[in-house]
């Protein structure tokens, strides 16, 4: 099963050269939660931006270089990258773009961090058609802990 996670300003941006754009310990810990045990598949330059393999998580890397990262399994495709695994495991999308636009159409579940704020940023999510997607759960928090802005996470399955 592919599943794609991302949180994204409501203008659809996902980041700005290469970094994040805001700092939401929910949203973390969110991710964390989630992804925790399973496969993450990444393009470099998100594996770049972190800097370090995540723990708990078989790290694969999308490059197109030969490269060997420690930690890591390099491979030079997506499909590469999901036949690494079996179909019943859950592997998660975790960035960035051109990574996200390749696996949407392939991805079975969505989680969305949807920040109900606009960011300027040079990365966006690509367009996605909601039609083609269920809305199994949303949580919205007016703020966070140390986050000015509402946002909700919301998680969607594909309508086959």
């Amino acid at each position: 099963m592919i599943s794609i996670i991302v949180a994204v300003a409501q203008n659809g941006t996902i980041g700005d050269k290469n970094s994040l754009l805001w700092h939401i310990r929910e949203d973390m810990k969110f991710f964390r939660t989630t992804t925790s045990g399973h496969p993450v598949i990444m393009g470099r330059k998100t594996y770049e931006s972190l800097g370090r393999p995540l723990p708990n998580r078989t790290n694969v890397v999308i490059s197109r270089q030969s490269l060997e990262i420690e930690g890591c399994k390099v491979v030079h495709s997506l499909e590469e990258a999901i036949a690494l695994f079996p179909a019943e495991e859950e592997l998660f999308v975790i960035g960035g773009a051109q990574i996200y636009r390749e696996a949407l159409s392939l991805a079975d579940r969505l989680y969305l961090t949807l920040i109900e704020h606009d960011y300027e940023g040079d990365t966006s999510f690509p367009e996605w058609d909601r039609e083609d997607w269920k809305l199994i759960r949303s949580q919205r928090f007016e703020q966070g802990e140390s986050y000015p802005y509402p946002f909700r996470f919301e998680q969607y399955e594909r309508s086959r």
